[in-house]
Formats: structure tokens, sequence, C-alpha cells
């Protein structure tokens, strides 16, 4: 579904990224762990088409994101850990008008829209300006927004209550249930230990540690293995 082949970012002389291969499969949800300024970010934004890297290849469902970035755009979703929105609109704007950019039908819009607005607490809220939201609140109208077709995520996490974190926890592997797979950057480690099918932990733009979460931590905490690894 995701494949990240020998990615290389650099910003001037520092390599964000160097080399760094992973495979992302239908079903999985993927951890992605390292410290502030690891790569992560520069990693997830080259796979959403944000940034232009340096070498390497990132192929989305067999599209190569160079060669077609509108065709592998159509086919996931991005959320950041700070959602940058259309502050003039409305939530249920803003929604109607991501579901019109990729092609989701009106019923299974609103559907759709109604069952996540009602999971995330947002029903009352959807009618107001987004310039008016919380940080949270617009974090759970990205979410939802991503959840309208396939999400790739930044820091999922930040800024949500802990019934939210635990009704997108339910989503997230709801979706890879059915054949979806989610990539995503955290730094709460206790959550991806629970929730993660594989894991990779990067440092300083280079791939320290990929595989199941059995594979990475063994007998250990996943805290443990990523503390020592850091060292």
């Amino acid at each position: 579904m995701l494949k990240i082949e020998h990615l290389t970012k650099a910003y001037g002389s520092k390599k964000a990224v160097d080399d760094l291969s992973l495979h992302i499969a239908p079903g999985e949800v993927y951890g992605f762990i390292g410290h502030n300024g690891a790569g992560k970010t520069t990693t997830i934004k080259s796979v959403a088409g944000i940034l232009l890297f340096d070498s390497g290849r990132i192929l989305v469902d067999g599209v190569d994101i160079a060669k077609d970035p509108i065709a592998c755009k159509q086919r996931m979703a991005y959320i950041p850990d700070d959602p940058q929105l259309y502050a003039f609109m409305r939530g249920t704007e803003y929604l109607n008008f991501v579901g019109d950019i990729y092609g989701v039908g009106a019923a299974q819009r609103q559907e759709r829209i109604a069952i996540y607005a009602q999971a995330f607490d947002m029903t009352e809220d959807l009618g107001q300006a987004i310039g008016a939201y919380s940080h949270g609140m617009k974090q759970k109208l990205a979410l939802m927004a991503a959840w309208l077709h396939q999400p790739l995520m930044d820091e999922p996490f930040v800024g949500l209550d802990p019934k939210a974190a635990h009704t997108l926890k339910g989503m997230m592997r709801t979706l890879c249930d059915q054949g979806g797979a989610i990539f995503f950057s955290t730094h709460v480690l206790e959550v991806a230990e629970k929730l993660c099918d594989k894991v990779a932990i990067i440092k300083d733009g280079r791939l320290i540690r990929p595989g199941t979460m059995e594979e990475v931590k063994g007998d250990e905490s996943l805290e443990s293995v990523f503390l020592e690894l850091e060292e």
C-alpha cells in the first residue's frame, strides 16, 4: 500500500532523512517514532507530497508520488500535528469541501459526517466558524475530514482529550481491519505499543530499528528500547 524506498532529503549539508526504506501493508497500523528532529515529519511530508525529496521513491498503491502526485494524494489523507484549516469556513462547509475534492458521494459523506461528529462530540460545533475552534476541536475536524478516505498522520493525538483519543484508536483499528493502512508518528510510546502492528524507530534521519512490535521491543517495553537506542 505504501512503499518508501531509499528516501533521502537534505537541508543544506544536513540530511534530515538518510536512505530510509519502509513498507506499510494493507491492514497495518504502523508507528513511526523518534526524538524531535529525527526526521519523522520530513518523511511524512514527503509521503504526503508536501515536500520534494532529493532521492529515492515513494509508492502509494504502486503509484510513484514524484511522477503522479495527484493520483497518490487521491489515495491518502494527511493529518498534521497542527492542522491548518480555513478559519472563515464553518465545520460543515469544510467537510463538504473535502468531500467534493475527494469525490465522496453525498449520501455516504453525510452518513460518515454524522457518525464521526457524534463520536467526537462535534455535532453542535459544526455550524460554527473554524476560526472560533480550540486546537483540540480543529484536530477533531481534521480527523473527521481524513476519515472520509484514508489517513497518514503526524502526531494525531496532540490536543485530543482522553475520550477523543480513545475514539481515534478505535477508528484506526477498524479502518485497518477493513483493509486500510495507517502510518503515523507519535511521542506517546504507550499508545504506539498497544496500538501498532509494526513500528520503526528513526534517529538522526536514519532508520535504526523496524519490525513488528514483538521484534522491536522483545521482552522489554517500547519505552525502554527507545531510550536505549537514543543513548
